[in-house]
């Protein structure tokens, strides 16, 4: 049994673990890391969340499985790698870029890059946390 500290800090870091793990992907789409190192932080949140509450519980707060994650996380890398071919630009997983003008006078630069990086982000959270909380039924 879980201590109350301890279960009370897990519940506030968990949202704090997903938050940066965003940041992190998002930041990753040009540098290494990105999709994996953050997959691997929300993995991680969501494990820290099961020890403190049980895995039950931390299953039923969930509304998708992470199997799903895991399905929607290579259909991401799928469409990142199928774009330039299909938009006619490039060849298979070839980066495709596109500026966005926000309201306030700055861009944002996405491509297909940030796509698969979510793709890897997904995957890899669904991955730890479909494992762990195996590990953690036995």
């Amino acid at each position: 049994m879980a201590s109350e500290i301890f279960k009370i800090a897990a519940v506030q870091l968990r949202p704090i673990l997903l938050v940066l793990s965003l940041i992190v992907l998002y930041r990753g789409h040009n540098e290494p890391g990105g999709g994996f190192i953050g997959g691997i932080m929300a993995g991680m949140g969501f494990v820290l969340y099961a020890m403190a509450v049980g895995v039950e519980k931390a299953r039923k707060s969930r509304t998708i499985k992470p199997v799903s994650f895991m399905g929607l996380g290579l259909f991401f890398a799928l469409i990142s790698g199928l774009f330039a071919p299909f938009s006619g630009v490039g060849l298979f997983m070839q980066g495709v870029w596109t500026e966005i003008e926000l309201p306030w006078g700055s861009a944002i630069k996405l491509g297909t890059p940030l796509l698969f990086d979510a793709g890897v982000y997904l995957l890899v959270t669904g991955m730890i946390t479909s494992i762990m909380y195996a590990i953690m039924e036995e």
